[in-house]
């Protein structure tokens, strides 16, 4: 189909229209970029995104990532306009209780979403690790003779997202690693909420990205045949090199009244309403679409069902003669885990004494092997994490199918392109830095829990041990802090065989986060439990790890490192004392009642926790007839083992809050 440059005017002006009609009835929203940016919406829906409205999900589709999340009419409108299951209906509900328009796009909410981009910035890293993974799916699959995966990622940010840090660090990112699948679109019209953008920024955007390593093409934004001319280039360019093409628009065109300046961001415009739809020659019908204008939509639409018709095809063939890479392909789309992962990962050494993080090591590599799509990265500490794949070999531009990803020190936009590439959907992501850094990352993790992605963050130095480097480094307050984000499963393993479980939990869950809290120093192996339930109690959150042999009387709690405090107190404490293993809250209260009252019997009411962290969240399980032996204040610096001495997280305190107690 040629580009009728004339029709797609015309719906672009019929998409301002739609966006200013679902922003004043909702009394709510962002005008300022659907409004400037619909020319590129025009030709990107319009002509020169490969994608089937039929199938949304479709895995050689280009991606679109809306990085200015706020500007998420804009979206709707072209999806509705290409066909996507959206119909007008939805449209005219936008920001309305459960429907699809939402007022930032979210990830599997709407069909042709890519991402759930809310704060700014988040869309530019997600774009970047979708980019990743698109070029580790091609080096994967592709052969000689069949291409199936070949495809961009556009990404439409505005100077919001490139002002948040998160962005330029997946920007250097992108540009070291030579992503030229990736297309960054500017949205640069020299406003940002507050005032004009000159008031915040000063800087030569297209120097700055030339320096990460992309080629920089400035254009009018508002001129459909140089915004096509230039994501063609982008397009076909095979240097090695992201692309960003600078589109210098008019914030809020079609309402003159605030047309270029701040108020046009927001929804200034709405009161405008009227008088902007004449000036844009609509009828009085809201929600207007005109009939050359959805005839033109249905045969594009029809095109591209016919372009996929051909890359089926194509499909089709590589699967006959790839029936080994077509089996891997399927089971990479259904997350496939396999059922006996526990039989696969020895049992280790009864009298080790060994670090979580090093056991977690040792876990990691059977677990890769049967996972061949677990990919792990590093924000440029695999030395100290030590996750890293041996013989996975490392991701770069020559080597696109390695399975080891240095980040960098990026910690946020690690968690930010670890988002992207379980949006992209045949990967499984993992990311590892020391757990104190979870505030660098918050953001994208709170992200990838509210859209149930499947990352599994390895987060080790969890606690007050880690000694030396002193309070910046010990997290008390980050594991409970995290405890507390919906949708995320939190596990501090207690020795090497319930990091087994951890790992297998985090591997198994594929409708949510995980994040393993492992440790620098040392732990026994608590041989005295039974390995089988370690591991297993592991992924119910909870579980008796020393039953009491007389009337019970007393209940201990822990998890991590200090499990082996309260099993320690527990001799101490007589016959009547069980001990009880909680590794990961979430799981725990994801199992039936009648289980964790067995755990945990009501009757039974005097009980003491103990962690090396900030107390209230154990308040949950202990009551407020029982005690918490935990930390009110940040860490020191010491050796780790006189850090923990000091501050009370050892077995005697907790043999002395037991005793408080009484009978």
């Amino acid at each position: 189909m040629s580009l009728n440059l004339a029709v797609l005017s015309r719906a672009a002006d019929e998409a301002r229209g739609l966006c200013i009609d679902a922003v004043h009835a909702s009394q709510s929203g962002h005008l300022g970029l659907p409004l400037g940016c619909a020319e590129m919406g025009a030709v990107l829906y319009g002509y020169a995104l490969k994608h089937n409205p039929d199938q949304p999900r479709w895995i050689n589709r280009d991606y679109f990532v809306l990085s200015a999340g706020h500007g998420s009419m804009f979206l709707y409108a072209w999806l509705h306009l290409s066909g996507y299951d959206l119909p007008m209906a939805e449209i005219k509900r936008f920001r309305q209780l459960h429907s699809k328009t939402p007022g930032h796009p979210e990830f599997m909410e709407t069909p042709g979403v890519e991402c759930t981009t809310g704060p700014l910035g988040q869309g530019v890293a997600n774009a970047a690790g979708i980019a990743m993974a698109c070029k580790m799916a091609a080096a994967r699959f592709n052969t000689d003779e069949h291409r199936i995966f070949d495809q961009h990622v556009i990404c439409l940010a505005g100077d919001g997202c490139l002002q948040e840090g998160v962005s330029a660090e997946a920007s250097a990112f992108a540009g070291h690693f030579g992503l030229d699948n990736l297309i960054l679109i500017y949205d640069s019209n020299a406003v940002t909420l507050d005032a004009m953008a000159k008031e915040t920024q000063s800087e030569d955007a297209g120097m700055r990205f030339r320096a990460y390593g992309f080629d920089v093409q400035e254009i009018d934004g508002q001129d459909m045949q140089q915004f096509l001319d230039a994501l063609n280039v982008a397009k076909e360019r095979d240097n090695g090199k992201p692309q960003m093409i600078i589109a210098h628009t008019l914030i809020g065109k079609g309402i003159p009244e605030v047309a270029g300046t701040s108020k046009a961001h927001g929804e200034g415009g709405a009161k405008y309403a009227e008088a902007a739809r004449k000036g844009l020659g609509l009828p009085e019908e809201h929600y207007f679409v005109s009939g050359d204008v959805r005839e033109y939509f249905a045969q594009h639409k029809k095109d591209l069902l016919a372009e996929y018709d051909r890359w089926e095809k194509t499909y089709s063939d590589w699967r006959k003669k790839n029936s080994d890479k077509a089996q891997m392909l399927e089971d990479a789309i259904a997350k496939k885990v396999p059922a006996d992962l526990f039989d696969k990962i020895p049992n280790f050494p009864n009298d080790s004494k060994i670090a979580t993080r090093k056991a977690g090591s040792e876990v990691l590599q059977p677990l890769a092997q049967a996972l061949p799509f677990l990919i792990s990265g590093s924000a440029d500490l695999h030395g100290s994490t030590l996750n890293y794949i041996k013989d996975g070999g490392d991701f770069t531009r020559v080597t696109p199918a390695g399975r080891n990803i240095h980040f960098g020190i990026r910690e946020h936009g690690m968690c930010a392109i670890m988002n992207g590439v379980s949006y992209h959907g045949l990967l499984r992501a993992s990311g590892a830095t020391f757990l104190v850094f979870t505030d660098y990352c918050r953001a994208s993790i709170r992200l990838a829990a509210l859209s149930h992605l499947p990352n599994i963050y390895i987060f080790t130095h969890d606690s007050i041990a880690v000694g030396e480097d002193g309070p910046t480094h010990e997290p008390v307050e980050t594991v409970s802090s995290v405890r507390l984000m919906p949708q995320i499963d939190v596990i501090r393993p207690a020795d090497p065989e319930e990091t087994v479980g951890a790992f297998v939990a985090a591997a198994q869950r594929t409708d949510g986060p995980t994040l393993l809290a492992l440790t620098r120093q040392v732990v026994p192996v608590l041989n005295g439990i039974d390995v089988k339930l370690r591991r297993e109690g592991v992924l119910r959150g909870g579980y008796i790890a020393q039953k009491e042999t007389a009337k019970l009387d007393l209940i201990l709690l822990s998890c991590g490192s200090e499990l082996q405090h309260a099993l320690a107190a527990a001799k101490e404490l007589g016959e009547g004392t069980r001990v009880v293993s909680m590794p990961c809250f979430e799981r725990f209260a994801r199992q039936p009642e009648s289980y964790r009252a067995e755990v945990l019997p009501n009757e039974c009411r005097k009980r003491v926790a103990i962690e090396a962290g900030v107390p209230e969240i154990w308040s949950q399980y202990v009551g407020l007839d029982g005690k918490i032996v935990a930390l009110h204040r940040f860490g020191m610096s010491a050796p780790g083992n006189e850090v923990m001495k000091e501050l009370g997280i050892d077995a005697q305190h907790v043999i002395d809050a037991a005793r408080s107690l009484g009978n």
